[in-house]
């Protein structure tokens, strides 16, 4: 039984290692970077995030006003077992997290759903590939890039299940261990993060589960190493709002250099790699 279990940990271990070695040649998780940078470089797309600024800040200080008047004690008495006299402190930053990631399922759910969807298509509009666009939405006439965006034809990002919810809290106690158990969360939620943000790609591509399936295995550390960059971003209060619309720039721009080719077998583009290898 002892070599059973030594076995088990050891390719177990193996495994983790060669996923992790694949994310970071992949780079994927400078995409997210890059949507902060074209983002910002595009007034264009601010339009999708103006119009619902002020709807997405009330919920979000409403959000963290109720988590904190309701949850902070409880977990400063929890983490004091486990983080002694940096209790109030960890349990403030534990809550914050806790604050944000829920605004984000309820902002992306409820108030900003079709706005993310035009930031998408607009990006790929401006990345020159207005022939995927078209299979989700009809397009206009003229210069402007989000004026282009005409009516949509098909609903792109998955309305609210309390999966998300119950999954987020399932995971939830593993940030009571200190540093690896908080490491784990981010890796879980980024797992399923990377191929979320995408979902309006494999739309617009129109392929069945097995096809998206299919893709999503073939670029699992892609994917995973993009989902824990996007999540690590959204984590940070108040702008939390706003790295999910960088975010999804990031996934349009990845989306369209695959559409190019412009992306090696490892699941991003050449040009990235070389700036991850600058980075090391």
């Amino acid at each position: 039984m002892a070599d059973k279990v030594r076995d088990v940990a050891v390719g177990e271990a193996d495994r983790i290692k060669t996923l992790t070695v694949q994310a970071a040649r992949s780079a994927a998780y400078l995409y997210p970077v890059k949507g902060i940078y074209y983002f910002l470089s595009h007034r264009s797309l601010w339009k999708p995030l103006t119009t619902k600024l002020a709807p997405t800040m009330t919920l979000g200080l409403g959000v963290t006003t109720f988590m904190f008047l309701f949850t902070y004690v409880p977990q400063v008495a929890v983490m004091a077992f486990t983080s002694g006299p940096l209790a109030a402190v960890s349990a403030a930053l534990l809550v914050l997290s806790e604050s944000s990631t829920l605004f984000t399922i309820l902002s992306k759910t409820f108030l900003i759903e079709d706005a993310l969807t035009d930031t998408f298509d607009g990006v790929l509009v401006s990345k020159n590939t207005t022939n995927l666009v078209s299979e989700g939405r009809q397009i206009k006439g003229g210069s402007d890039i989000m004026g282009k965006l005409g009516k949509l034809t098909k609903k792109p990002f998955q309305k609210f299940t309390p999966t998300a919810i119950i999954r987020y809290f399932m995971y939830l106690p593993l940030n009571f261990i200190p540093v690896v158990g908080t490491v784990l969360f981010v890796v879980l939620q980024g797992r399923r993060a990377g191929p979320a943000a995408h979902s309006r790609y494999f739309q617009l591509k129109q392929w069945n589960s097995t096809q998206k399936q299919k893709h999503i295995e073939e670029y699992k550390a892609a994917y995973t190493s993009f989902g824990v960059a996007a999540v690590l971003l959204e984590l940070v209060p108040i702008a939390s709002i706003l790295f999910a619309f960088t975010n999804t720039v990031g996934a349009a721009l990845w989306a369209a250099d695959i559409e190019k080719g412009n992306v090696t077998t490892e699941g991003t583009a050449p040009g990235l790699n070389e700036q991850a290898g600058k980075a090391e």
